[in-house]
Order: structure tokens, then C-alpha cells, then sequence
């Protein structure tokens, strides 16, 4: 019998309709990715604070989102070391 593989996507915690998250078979460097009802993007944690990609998230709510990533920082950086290890 062959398993099947199952991608697990952790939510950190959802703000302002923004949901912050990450994937279970993530690589480094440590990102988050975020989505609302207008598009999803991805963006560095650490070491920098970085946005990498964004498909359709309005200016004003990535802008919003880019500030809680600051303010969480070290709260994501640390949740993702809980899942994934150092």
C-alpha cells in the first residue's frame, strides 16, 4: 500500500482578514506566506524582512501586513524553529 503525502499549512494567526502562514516542507530562508480575499504573497522573515512575491494583494493591506510581520518577528522566526527545527 502506497501512502499518501499530505502538505500541512500551519496558520500563525490571522489579523485584519490577513492569514499568516507557512508549510510544513518549508526551506529556508525562514518566510511566511499571506493571504486574503484579494491575492497571497510571500515574504522573508529572516534574516531581513523582504517581500518576495505578491499576486494581487492591495498595496494598503500588504503595507499592513509588512507592519505585523515586523511587530511578530521574532514571534514567527520562533514558531517556525518550533516546526521546523533549527
Amino acid at each position: 500500500m502506497k501512502l499518501k503525502h499530505y502538505v500541512i499549512m500551519p496558520t500563525l494567526f490571522e489579523l485584519f482578514g490577513i492569514r499568516f502562514y507557512f508549510y510544513s516542507e518549508e526551506h529556508l530562508p525562514i518566510h511566511v506566506h499571506i493571504v486574503n480575499g484579494d491575492g497571497k504573497a510571500k515574504v522573508n522573515v529572516y534574516p531581513e524582512i523582504e517581500l518576495v512575491s505578491n499576486n494581487g494583494i492591495k498595496p494598503k493591506d500588504l503595507k499592513k501586513a509588512l507592519v505585523i510581520i515586523e511587530t511578530y518577528q521574532d514571534d514567527i522566526i520562533g514558531a517556525w524553529k518550533k516546526y521546523h527545527g533549527e
